[in-house]
């Protein structure tokens, strides 16, 4: 045989062989796509000719419709990390027991997009390889599924979003939700105010609860079982005194750092009771710390339903020691009226109205969601010395961002992290007032609201930054 003819023989077999390992790379795609996996001839398009059916070509556009759904949704949540305790703490508030479901729903994205995706390539190599298109109903399902769960889970965030969320945000577990404890642990952690949430009791004692009912942060069910489920507002302070406000936290444990505490920490955490207000100014007064706190009208039939405004104004001004300008004043209702009695209080508001409005109101600070205002806002509202302050900035370029915004403090869980920052993580378009601040190294306070353990204490924690 001539060396000429081996040649072309060995060139033959090389391309066979090629041939057939394309040909069987084609086949395994081929598998994977429609679940067919016994030996079969694969079939082709002619040139000229669409390579799938209607039914296929819905299937494929399906695929194309739930890839971009998933990845929308995927972007969206990952991005949203600095309310991933917002939402961990909505969903333990509502199901009762902790677990990390902002990280269960990440990752769970993440999965069903990798799946989508993976589905994609594998069609858009089928086709331009001329395959004709077999999806297998196993993943017609599965595409229907990833593309339920995009829609659902975009559309009840979205709206869990809209309505703001009333959490509880948190972030050094340290003691049990407003005790007295947490807010010790506030005051030596360096806090420069106190945030929490106040009720009435049905003789009149304002004391310190973020839920409606006592169920959740006591032994209400061990100690009057058939009250389990009655607004905590309805309980006179001598049953209130009869409750247990910290062995809860250790029962349930549900963000895995009780064991961080000490041996005294602990002894004392699990014998913490209901905490009055009047405890939590007086502490206040005696450290020089501001204080913050929502306040909650007693439900209908209640002895102070209507004097719930006046039974805390009068707790402030004679009943504690604190001064009427540590107190920044949220609530809404009768302003007027509040003003007129204590006109030292800082009038503060938790929503968006114009200046004229808001000085009518003496309002010298608003209290709003990150997302609420924007840097024109911002400026306008300085001008007119009304400063702000921008809850729950927890993420580093957000911080930044609030930064660069020209906001003059933020509500944060990540004080620990944020406190690091000497500067901004980048430079934007920034105004003059805060390149003046730039050189003249005056301060961007940022405040820290901590739940000390399960919520705790929270606090407003001014810190240098610069």
């Amino acid at each position: 045989m001539t060396s000429s003819r081996i040649q072309k023989l060995r060139v033959d077999r090389q391309q066979g062989l090629k041939g057939y390992g394309h040909q069987a790379f084609v086949s395994c795609l081929t598998r994977l796509y429609s679940c067919q996996w016994k030996p079969h001839q694969h079939t082709g398009s002619q040139f000229g000719h669409f390579c799938c059916s209607k039914l296929e070509c819905g299937s494929f556009a399906m695929i194309i419709v739930t890839f971009c759904l998933s990845l929308v949704f995927l972007y969206f949540w990952t991005e949203a990390q600095n309310d991933y305790n917002d939402f961990d703490w909505f969903i333990f508030g509502n199901l009762g027991f902790w677990f990390p479901w902002s990280m269960v729903l990440l990752v769970t994205a993440a999965v069903f997009f990798t799946y989508i995706a993976f589905l994609l390539l594998l069609a858009v190599c089928l086709l331009s390889e001329g395959q004709r298109l077999y999806l297998h109903c196993g993943h017609k399902i599965g595409i229907l599924v990833t593309l339920i769960f995009s829609i659902a889970a975009t559309a009840v965030l979205s709206d869990l979003w809209n309505e703001k969320w009333e959490t509880v945000l948190l972030s050094f577990q340290l003691a049990p939700e407003n005790t007295y404890m947490s807010f010790e642990k506030v005051v030596a952690a360096g806090g420069d105010g106190l945030e929490t949430d106040v009720t009435i009791s049905y003789d009149g004692i304002p004391f310190l609860m973020h839920d409606k009912s006592l169920r959740r942060t006591t032994n209400v069910e061990d100690i009057f079982p058939n009250r389990t489920h009655s607004p905590a507002a309805m309980f006179t302070w001598n049953e209130l005194q009869q409750l247990n406000a910290g062995a809860w936290f250790f029962l349930q444990n549900p963000f895995k750092t009780a064991s961080s505490l000490s041996p005294e920490d602990c002894i004392q955490a699990q014998n913490q009771s209901v905490c009055t207000l009047r405890a939590v100014l007086e502490l206040a007064a005696q450290y020089g710390k501001l204080i913050i706190f929502d306040l909650y009208r007693p439900p209908r039939g209640h002895p102070y339903r209507d004097m719930w405004i006046s039974r805390t104004l009068e707790v402030i001004q004679s009943e504690s020691s604190i001064h009427s300008n540590q107190v920044l004043w949220l609530p809404t209702e009768l302003r007027e009226l509040v003003q007129e009695t204590d006109p030292e209080l800082q009038q503060t508001s938790g929503s968006l109205a114009p200046v004229e409005e808001l000085q009518q109101n003496h309002i010298v600070r608003l209290n709003l969601h990150y997302s609420s205002m924007s840097e024109a806002e911002i400026s306008m509202y300085s001008a007119v010395n009304i400063s702000t302050n921008l809850y729950v900035v927890s993420e580093p370029w957000l911080f930044s961002l609030a930064w660069c915004a020209g906001v003059h403090s933020i509500t944060t869980n990540a004080v620990h992290i944020l406190k690091s920052l000497r500067r901004p993580l980048f430079f934007m378009a920034c105004s003059s007032e805060y390149r003046a601040s730039l050189q003249s190294s005056q301060t961007l306070r940022f405040v820290l609201e901590m739940k000390i353990n399960v919520g705790g204490a929270q606090i407003l924690v001014t810190r240098v930054s610069f």
